[in-house]
């Protein structure tokens, strides 16, 4: 069928004014060669919006219906790692057919997009409680306090990268939620060990750590490279050393080598590496460079870290309460 063209506003008028005047629908049709039905639409129109003009039109119909909406809400709430296909087959089930692009622009409508999952410790209760105890004693502290931190680490850097990623559905700022998360352990594959140590004023050094570490190897480490980045640094006085509890930093003489080079330690939760910013510096940018070996892994991470501007770690530090936040 041929698609009739529309009337001109001047008609549309003529047909309000002369109906106005008390002429039938028949006559007002005769009279400007217009369809009886087309004067009547409108008349109608005219009568329940006070205009003839064109209306906003709504498009085409939602495929998924409201029930439909909440179903798959309440699914990606209970299981947010719950799949697009996972829902198609749910909605085929309930009678209702879709694609999975349909089902991302709903959820997305919903302010809810597929994200990769967070990867976070594995906390118990008593990590719980420790973590949050930190986070309250430590929401007041200003940027400067933070900047006064050195922050140092050991991790294992994979030849391979980092692990592959899993998706799920969330909304904006809410990676850190236990359901949008994957549990991971402490020691978990790698294949060299670094220690390093940053603070708001750039990088200190980093080091790679051949042989198992035990405690005379770790203040051996501490002495020959904390205190000269400190030094280079030009840390404050009164500067405060980072660690966490693993059982080389906290054994005694550990301790007692801290106390006798008076040094401040920041008291750590255990299974906290998420609130260490150390852990943002290094990784990601090794992985971009895909080493094939371990030469050309040690190689690119030392060339990596050297690269990282003191704009990056201070950005790192001053944005910290950010973290304290999502404990």
């Amino acid at each position: 069928m041929a698609k009739t063209k529309e009337l001109s506003k001047d008609t549309r008028k003529s047909i309000v004014d002369l109906h106005q005047t008390g002429k039938s629908e028949s006559t007002i049709s005769k009279q400007l060669g217009v369809k009886k039905s087309t004067v009547g639409a409108i008349i109608r129109k005219w009568k329940t919006y006070k205009t003839t003009d064109n209306l906003p039109r709504s498009g085409a119909p939602r495929k998924i219906s409201s029930r439909g909406v909440k179903m798959i809400m309440r699914t990606v709430s209970k299981d947010p790692r719950t799949t697009r296909g996972d829902l198609v087959n749910d909605l085929q089930r309930a009678g209702t057919k879709v694609t999975k692009v349909t089902i991302s622009n709903t959820l997305q409508r919903q302010g809810i997009k597929s994200r990769s999952a967070r990867r976070v410790p594995l906390l118990k209760p008593v990590h719980v409680q420790a973590r949050l105890k930190f986070a309250r004693e430590h929401m007041d502290d200003t940027a400067e306090d933070w900047e006064n931190v050195m922050w140092s680490d050991e991790t294992k850097v994979e030849l391979f990268g980092i692990n592959s990623t899993r998706r799920v559905w969330r909304k904006k700022n809410t990676e850190l939620h236990p359901k949008n998360t994957i549990p991971t352990v402490k020691h978990g594959g790698g294949n060299i060990m670094l220690w390093g140590c940053f603070s708001a004023k750039g990088t200190g050094r980093l080091i790679r750590v051949k042989d198992r570490m035990n405690g005379a190897m770790y203040r051996e480490i501490l002495s020959q490279n904390l205190l000269p980045s400190v030094r280079t640094l030009k840390m404050k006085r009164g500067w405060v050393f980072q660690h966490d509890n693993d059982p080389k930093h906290t054994a005694r003489a550990t301790k007692e080598w801290l106390r006798k080079k008076h040094l401040k330690v920041l008291e750590w939760p255990s299974q906290s590496p998420d609130l260490n910013p150390i852990e943002n510096l290094l990784k990601v940018r090794v992985a971009r460079q895909q080493p094939q070996n371990i030469t050309a892994l040690e190689k690119i991470c030392m060339e990596e870290w050297a690269k990282i501007p003191a704009t990056v770690c201070a950005n790192l530090v001053k944005t910290y309460s950010k973290r304290l936040t999502s404990v």
